[in-house]
């Protein structure tokens, strides 16, 4: 089997990448070392955050509302704490610049709904009281950043090492993906908006919030959720080219991956790409996702491991995340389904075993008008749903009617005499998760984080791995201190102004930080990461870029005392 590992980060200097990317005005520095501390086999990378293993969870970006789920309930359940990686969904490519962009815009009706669709009120403008905020203080009017934006970077502070990734696309919003990995031209310039926009953190100025570097530092890489190139499985009235996707997704792959490492080399910084790999072979086969070069850009990808059945088939219930085929399902072979069908095509495309992750459901799939508990019955039509008519979250199931697992198929269920639901329980999360050492996968994923409050299912998957030994996924080293240079794009017209990043002290390396004298802190001035200043007496050091922060005063804020 052949195995492809990550890209590391690129090791040259940072005066050479300036000049190639054009920029102007970089201090002379020097970067960390990545392989200092790593302690690992290859000096670029380090084991995954839970013990070698990723766990990865999307936090829908409208959980806020009706769900009233904030990035709070993840620290206050300790969720976050079993996460390697959050992936903020979704991020929209807008239909007539085909670039990264944030905007108010409701979502509308129709194939065309989506297009403009963009949440920036969630994303970084709604204010958050003391009570309902991480850090435990109110969001001010004047502050360039809140929403949930700020809370993310809040739940990184309290949590060292966890990764926040921006996700791309999704079921909704993958309407122009294919137009925009098209060209050449509109490949650079929608990576170049995705990288100015959420990892240079240059917002839009909406209602008084965003600015340029408003969100610096706290995207951390960006995650492809194309459904799907090539395929016409995906939504009504998505965009698609069956001839030419597959190989415009691979070359959008490519761009990501050397625009995210050039910006990276800069920085000091290591960016990852990660993608959502669909479970149909059909939809595998028409975007080339079984293309084991695609993993030379790619850091990891998480395989659909649900929906593999649902009410679009209104009239017979069955399994939705089975691991293995079920013998007694009536279908087609073409049609059967499961898990391990799908790993397997991966795996036996020689993709490395460690790159992958398998996706789990904090939600069930049911149907109503159903008179039997065994899988397969008819049904009259979908249940009722919290979202959406025969979808519901775990939390809202876990009491509903009878329970049922098979264990041979891997597959768990639930019956009330009405309506039949199939879901994860906590005994098929385990099953899963012993599939995943077996078959030596990089870990899992869950959608969504807001079906499972207490996140009691993620802590059965990290309570397995991390009793495992340790296990073969590894990170792209981030180091402690990242350089803070002037922000520079080549997005299209339309996209965000990108602008320069505020005017900033020199910046300094990591050690050139560590070993400056503290200076008296100053409202008006900004400093970078790893920057000492001495407040009432007290030596503190930065965490991230900061400007008007006053030392000590927000528990999770920018400012440490420095000899923590």
């Amino acid at each position: 089997m052949k195995r492809v590992r990550p890209r590391p980060l690129q090791r040259i200097g940072v005066l050479a990448v300036a000049a190639l990317l054009g920029i102007s005005g970089i201090a002379s520095c020097s970067l960390q070392d990545p392989s200092e501390g790593a302690g690992s086999e290859d000096p670029a990378t380090i084991p995954a955050r839970i013990n070698g293993y990723r766990s990865v969870g999307y936090f829908p970006q409208w959980g806020v509302y009706g769900r009233q789920f904030p990035m709070k309930s993840l620290q206050d359940s300790g969720a976050a704490g079993n996460l390697s990686h959050i992936n903020y969904a979704f991020g929209n490519i807008h239909h007539e610049t085909l670039t990264c962009f944030e905007a108010n815009q409701a979502q509308g009706s129709g194939p065309d709904g989506s297009d403009g669709a963009s949440d920036a009120w969630a994303d970084y403008g709604m204010a958050y009281s003391a009570a309902d905020s991480i850090a435990g203080i109110g969001d001010t009017a004047d502050q360039p950043l809140a929403g949930s934006f700020n809370q993310l970077r809040q739940l990184k502070a309290a949590n060292p090492g966890l990764r926040a990734v921006i996700s791309l696309g999704g079921w909704t919003w993958s309407k122009n993906f294919s137009r925009a990995a098209a060209t050449d031209d509109s490949r650079k310039a929608l990576v170049a908006s995705c990288i100015d926009l959420y990892i240079k953190g240059n917002l839009p100025t909406i209602d008084g919030r965003g600015g340029a570097g408003a969100a610096a530092g706290i995207f951390d890489g960006i995650d492809i959720d194309w459904e799907w190139p090539g395929s016409d499985n995906g939504l009504d009235g998505n965009g698609v080219d069956p001839e030419n996707d597959a190989e415009n997704f691979r070359l959008l792959l490519q761009e990501f991956r050397e625009q995210l490492d050039a910006y990276g080399a800069v920085t000091g910084a290591s960016y990852s790409l990660s993608a959502f790999l669909p479970a149909n072979p059909v939809d595998i086969e028409a975007g080339g996702w079984n293309n084991p070069e695609l993993f030379e850009y790619l850091d990891f990808g998480n395989i659909q491991g649900y929906d593999l059945w649902g009410t679009w088939e209104p009239g017979l219930t069955g399994h939705q995340g089975n691991l293995f085929d079920d013998p007694e399902d009536p279908r087609p072979n073409s049609q059967r389904f499961s898990v391990d069908r799908t790993v397997s095509a991966y795996l036996d495309a020689g993709i490395d075993p460690g790159q992958l992750g398998l996706g789990l459901a904090a939600f069930g799939r049911g149907w109503a008008g159903v008179d039997t508990a065994k899988p397969w019955g008819a049904a009259t039509g979908p249940a009722p749903g919290g979202e959406e008519p025969g979808l519901e979250d775990y939390d809202e199931l876990r009491e509903v009617g009878e329970e049922f697992t098979d264990p041979t198929v891997g597959a768990a269920w639930r019956f009330d005499g009405d309506t039949w639901w199939s879901y994860d329980n906590p005994e098929t999360v385990r099953l899963k998760s012993d599939y995943v050492l077996e078959k030596g996968l990089g870990g899992g994923m869950w959608w969504d984080l807001a079906g499972n409050r207490d996140g009691s299912l993620l802590t059965v998957l990290s309570d397995r791995l991390r009793e495992a030994p340790q296990g073969p996924a590894r990170d792209r080293v981030m180091p402690a201190t990242a350089v803070q240079v002037p922000s520079t794009s080549t997005a299209a017209p339309g996209t965000p102004a990108p602008g320069a990043a505020p005017a900033t002290a020199p910046s300094l390396s990591a050690q050139e930080a560590a070993d400056a004298a503290p200076v008296t802190w100053d409202e008006d001035e900004v400093y970078t990461e790893g920057r000492r200043v001495i407040f009432e007496g007290e030596v503190y050091r930065t965490q991230w870029w900061t400007s008007g922060d006053v030392p000590g005063v927000e528990q999770w804020g920018p400012w440490r005392p420095a000899d923590e």
